[in-house]
């Protein structure tokens, strides 16, 4: 178990009685000056800590402010950034959908002029047949590869 030490209050000295009474109330007037200005130094401490705390907040909460007004800039800004690059992928998602459409559309165009000639030159090929069976001649040539 610990040993616990009391304090108790020291007794305050009784006023000494003195034979003259204008030197009592010399002293306690000098005690009460002393106590005014006490009291005064403590006012003005307790004012400047106040006016120093005061100062330290409206401080913090400008740092605060300038802080969120910053974010909220570099957000916009952030926000406007993504606008632009969605706005230009979709125009270059058009720009190769309308490539890819011409490149099916020329492809289209160069698959129905191979069918034509394909088609002008199976005629061709029946019509010159039918004009050598006509005339009981052969051709000329008889295999390409040949």
């Amino acid at each position: 178990m610990k040993n616990l030490i009391r304090f108790t209050k020291a007794p305050e000295p009784a006023p000494k009685k003195s034979s003259s009474g204008s030197h009592d109330r010399d002293v306690a007037l000098a005690d009460l000056e002393k106590e005014k200005k006490l009291t005064f130094i403590k006012a003005w401490e307790d004012s400047e800590k106040t006016k120093a705390e005061n100062k330290a907040q409206k401080k913090l909460s400008a740092i605060v402010a300038w802080e969120n007004s910053k974010k909220a800039a570099l957000e916009a800004k952030l926000k406007k950034i993504e606008e632009q690059l969605e706005k230009k992928k979709a125009e270059y998602a058009e720009t190769m959908k309308n490539k890819v459409a011409s490149i099916h559309k020329e492809a289209e165009e160069k698959r129905a002029m191979v069918e034509a000639k394909r088609g002008e030159e199976v005629l061709k090929a029946e019509e010159m047949a039918a004009k050598y069976r006509a005339t009981g001649q052969s051709p000329k040539k008889l295999l390409g590869c040949f």
